[in-house]
């Protein structure tokens, strides 16, 4: 898991070859009034989802974990809050089998740990990092771009 501001991304564009197309969209474009819907910016490889959503509650946000992409969270209008924990770490099983046509599974346990995003901020979730995003009060409005891994390429 990483978390930054977006204005440091240059720092992280290395870790994967779409980092850089991703980051670079990010940065060009107002996505204020954007309508909520899918960008796709390279088939499967990668997309963005503009989401505005609302929050949960710690106790009613699930865990999720992926397997074939890598999140990149990025809020827009407002603060939210992510759990996280290593999928290593994880007690229980998933609520249901893993779902491959749409590369998740759910958890009902608690996230090891709390982080706070702001506008401006990006965090990026691996296959190995278990993460409950959007918690909070109220709406938000945030992308959530999904870069298919280095593994599956």
């Amino acid at each position: 898991m990483i978390h930054a501001r977006l204005s440091d991304s240059l720092r992280y564009e290395t870790l994967h070859p779409l980092f850089p197309r991703l980051f670079e969209y990010v940065r060009t474009h107002d996505f204020t009034h954007a309508p909520a819907e899918r960008i796709t910016l390279d088939g499967e490889r990668l997309f963005i989802n503009v989401a505005d959503v609302e929050m949960k509650t710690r106790e009613d946000q699930k865990l999720e974990v992926h397997r074939r992409y890598i999140d990149v969270h990025i809020p827009l209008s407002g603060v939210e809050e992510c759990g996280w924990s290593p999928i290593s770490s994880l007690q229980a099983d998933s609520d249901l089998p893993f779902d491959e046509d749409n590369d998740y599974a759910l958890y009902t346990e608690a996230a090891q740990s709390y982080f706070v995003a702001f506008p401006g901020d990006f965090y990026i979730m691996f296959p190995e990092d278990a993460h409950a995003p959007i918690i909070g009060d109220g709406r938000i409005r945030k992308l959530i771009a999904k870069v298919l891994t280095d593994e599956q390429r």
